[in-house]
């Protein structure tokens, strides 16, 4: 067959997208003989691709099984959120009213409030992600950016075990929202609080849905 032109990294992002989509589960099996076909790579590129989606801890090689789409414990989900809390709310307090990371975090929010009255979740979680990604832009550190980047990219994951996309994308839309608000008021403080209620709620539930007992 023909094969595309596209490197590894192009080849990983489409992998990364079919993962956040849904296409592959959590714990499913990435054939290299098919997707090597369906996207008209080589195995060897194809082979990189997933080297570098495991540098992100998308996916995992079982020796002598072969490449999984990760399933992420309740135990990594914990680590996510407290990393994310630190990031976050760094990025509140160096949020200011008139910046433009604020401005497109609350385009995001737009974003997903359009989405959800199309009943459209799927992009939904990725507009929530996008408000999250867009808020860590109010810190001036690439370093932050990318770190916060690779987070979320994991988050993927565990959105893809909750049990009612729609339930758990929905309540969250308003709380951005009310996030945007207080920051646009000059009112860092207000909107610490929200975040933190906001994650501490995502958190358990994406806990529960991973496992966890409590």
């Amino acid at each position: 067959m023909t094969r595309t032109v596209g490197g590894a990294d192009s080849t990983a992002e489409r992998l990364r997208t079919m993962i956040a989509s849904g296409d592959f589960s959590p714990g499913a099996q990435l054939s290299e003989e098919r997707l090597s076909d369906q996207l008209g790579v080589s195995r060897n590129t194809l082979r990189e691709a997933f080297r570098l989606l495991a540098r992100d801890r998308l996916v995992e090689h079982v020796f002598n099984r072969g490449v999984f789409v990760r399933r992420l414990s309740a135990a990594d989900v914990a680590d996510l959120y407290a990393a994310r809390r630190v990031l976050e709310e760094a990025a509140v307090r160096a949020c200011t009213p008139g910046s433009a990371a604020l401005a497109a975090a609350a385009a995001a929010v737009a974003g997903a409030r359009a989405a959800a009255a199309a009943g459209d979740w799927g992009a939904v979680g990725t507009a929530d992600i996008r408000f999250h990604a867009e808020l860590v832009r109010a810190v001036p550190s690439e370093r932050i950016h990318v770190l916060m980047d690779g987070l979320l990219a994991e988050m993927r994951l565990a959105f893809l075990t909750a049990d009612d996309p729609a339930s758990f994308h929905a309540g969250f839309v308003e709380r951005n929202d009310a996030i945007v608000s207080a920051l646009r008021d000059g009112d860092p403080d207000a909107a610490s609080a929200l975040l933190a209620d906001y994650l501490d709620d995502a958190e358990h539930t994406l806990r529960l849905a991973a496992g966890a007992t409590d």
